[in-house]
């Protein structure tokens, strides 16, 4: 089934980009001379999504401002706001009237792919719940490592770990594509370690409902445009 509907979390400030976020949440920060939000638009609607639902919060307006209606874009966009900053779990409860019963794509609004992966991620197989997508060869204590079975299937996720505490070639790489079911498990999001309900929990709990969660590996690039020094590189 090839999905139709976006839904794209920009709300984070991005604290560690220092005075880059002071007027603009990170989304709207500039690669290559466009926002990385627009990096993603584009992306998704050349590869067939055409409504999208954006959740804004910090400096919301600077998103609103930019991209409007997204007639520019040829595209439809609705907006809700995070009020609460706590985590990406309880967050895209904000999209279930949106979503309605249609899958849909999400993507973390601060996460660069090569767009030829957007083509790949649209088709959600009959047999599959959702699609995680996963890199290898990054640093897994800077978010989520991922456990697969031999089939590319989700066993578990492990966020922020510390140094040499688990070890996994697969890296959660913050796109993905969900039926309606993931809402079955966000509401009953408890508060991680860090304090915040987090999306890979529901994720996982998913999977271990008997629902097949099937792992996609991104080609080409890939970055998470998480601090100035890699901003500084992709900008290079």
């Amino acid at each position: 089934m090839k999905i139709e509907k976006a839904v794209v979390l920009a709300a984070g400030r991005g604290r560690r980009m220092r005075e880059l976020t002071v007027d603009l949440p990170k989304p709207m920060i500039e690669v290559r001379g466009k926002p990385v939000l627009q990096h993603i638009v584009e992306g998704l609607r050349d590869a067939g999504l055409r409504e999208f639902f954006f959740i804004v919060g910090y400096r919301g307006d600077a998103v609103q401002n930019f991209f409007g209606d997204g007639s520019r874009y040829k595209i439809a966009i609705q907006y809700a706001t995070q009020v609460v900053q706590d985590g990406t779990g309880r967050v895209v409860d904000l999209a279930r009237n949106f979503v309605e019963n249609s899958p849909f794509i999400l993507s973390y609004g601060d996460i660069l792919v090569d767009p030829a992966n957007y083509e790949r991620i649209v088709d959600l197989a009959d047999d599959s719940e959702a699609i995680i997508t996963v890199k290898r060869g990054e640093d897994v204590t800077k978010g989520g490592a991922v456990f697969l079975n031999d089939e590319m299937e989700l066993v578990d996720i492990r966020e922020k770990s510390h140094p040499g505490e688990v070890e996994s070639p697969w890296y959660n790489a913050g796109l993905y594509a969900f039926r309606p079911s993931i809402f079955d498990f966000t509401p009953r999001l408890r508060p991680s370690p860090r304090g915040e309900y987090e999306l890979t929990d529901a994720i996982c709990d998913l999977a271990r409902s008997g629902k097949k969660v099937k792992a996609l590996e991104l080609a080409g690039d890939w970055a998470d445009v998480r601090d100035p020094e890699i901003l500084a590189r992709l900008n290079q």
